[in-house]
């Protein structure tokens, strides 16, 4: 998959249009809310949290967490760091 698309995914959840506020909303409401917000096609997946569209190109399923224990290489995650107050993306292996 594109190293541009995954640049773009990351600056979107680096810089957020709005917080993540975990007393407010899921880090997966606030992952997809961002990425619509950006214009990106957030659709649902059965065996991961989300997935974007992308024009031309298979779906990205994605997962979350707030635990970096979780993280395994089949799916594209994003963390939320709760001590730095920051996501971080970590693109699928497989």
């Amino acid at each position: 998959m594109s190293t541009r698309l995954f640049q773009v995914i990351e600056d979107v959840i680096k810089q957020p249009p709005i917080p993540h506020e975990p007393h407010k909303q899921s880090l997966k409401a606030w992952a997809m809310y961002c990425l619509r917000d950006r214009g990106f096609i957030v659709v649902y997946a059965q065996n991961a949290d989300f997935a974007i569209e992308p024009k031309g190109g298979n779906k990205l399923y994605f997962k979350v967490t707030t635990n970096q224990a979780d993280v395994d290489d089949a799916y594209n995650w994003i963390i939320w760091d709760s001590v730095t107050q920051t996501a971080s993306l970590i693109p699928a292996q497989g």
